[in-house]
């Protein structure tokens, strides 16, 4: 299948590496208005460099495009894929607001296109074999879930970040990878509450998710940690724990309730090796999804969920207020319409 990539920084360069490796893949081109840029990743990874989209679509003739811009550029140049009968893959989040990004899924679906949103943890090994665990009854029923994901401020290399108006801050650009991971292993979500700490050298959230199911979710961002860079996650039951911590160990470990089969036994589990990095895996998974039209672990529709719940973060930290999402998804329907 013939693929390109519109954006030639670290993302771009990700996906244009997982793409030179995998099987069936041709990586016809890259794209970035910075010719500087385009040129130096076409030459690492042996394509051909364009500076305009438009150009490269009509020369290069992809069949996917992997769109790896900053996220306030992500509608115009999906919906330009779109048109042009391209499939496409878009870096998270979706788009900076619920408008934008149900016009993109709307254009898509119009135009007998495939999008995919890349929330590339849900491939991370650590991460499937957590929900792996979950979904075989491990922990029994979810209670409660605390994710942590940490490291620099990205602003300090790329001034975009910055601009929460296209960026999102740290929610919206960090938290959202969680966000669709508890999303995925403990359903929809009721209500939101969110607190932040932020200057100019730091970027710090705490987010409380309450799931109709009951179970509850504390999600932690930081940008600016001095430390190095670093994901938890903790899944709670009422037969055991399940827990990870990326600066700590390489291992899941599951520890049962004294009342469970098990007996208060605690379990460290490796993930899987794996010879490619998760990104390799998402773009695979995403390119058999376009050639057998199988539903893909990540839905477009879980990428427009991921950008509502974090958006309904911020408006709990605009108005100190608890968010009710059945509330805010009627409200941002009208807008929509």
């Amino acid at each position: 299948m013939k693929v390109a990539v519109i954006g030639c920084g670290i993302m771009g360069k990700t996906h244009a590496n997982a793409y030179r490796e995998l099987p069936g893949a041709e990586l016809v081109g890259v794209c970035d208005f910075v010719e500087e840029a385009a040129r130096a990743t076409a030459e690492q990874y042996e394509t051909q460099p364009y500076f305009s989209f438009e150009d490269m679509i009509e020369k290069a003739k992809p069949e996917a495009v992997s769109i790896c811009l900053p996220t306030h550029l992500h509608k115009e140049y999906v919906i330009k894929a779109a048109e042009r009968g391209v499939h496409v893959i878009c870096e998270k989040p979706m788009a900076p607001t619920l408008s934008e990004a149900r016009e993109m899924i709307e254009v898509c679906k119009t135009n007998g296109v495939r999008l995919f949103i890349a929330h590339v943890v849900r491939f991370f090994p650590s991460y499937k074999d957590i929900t792996r665990q979950v979904m075989n009854g491990a922990v029994g029923n979810v209670g409660v879930v605390h994710t942590k994901r940490i490291g620099g401020r990205p602003g300090q290399t790329k001034a975009w970040y910055n601009d929460k108006s296209k960026s999102g801050g740290v929610i919206m650009d960090l938290m959202i990878h969680d966000i669709d991971f508890v999303r995925g292993i403990a359903g929809e979500i009721k209500s939101v509450y969110a607190m932040e700490r932020s200057t100019e050298n730091m970027d710090y959230s705490l987010v409380t998710l309450r799931f109709d199911n009951g179970a509850m979710a504390n999600l932690e961002a930081f940008w600016g940690y001095p430390g190095p860079f670093t994901t938890a996650v903790e899944v709670a039951g009422n037969k055991g724990v399940v827990r990870f911590n990326s600066e700590q160990t390489h291992s899941v470990r599951i520890h049962k309730t004294a009342d469970s089969e098990d007996g208060g036994k605690t379990v460290s589990r490796t993930a899987s090796p794996t010879l490619r990095d998760p990104y390799y895996y998402e773009l695979e998974h995403f390119l058999e999804c376009i050639r057998t039209g199988a539903e893909p672990l990540v839905t477009a529709e879980d990428g427009y969920r991921a950008v509502e719940v974090s958006l309904a973060a911020l408006e709990s930290i605009r108005t100190g207020a608890v968010i009710d999402m059945r509330q805010f998804q009627s409200e941002a329907g009208r807008e929509n319409v």
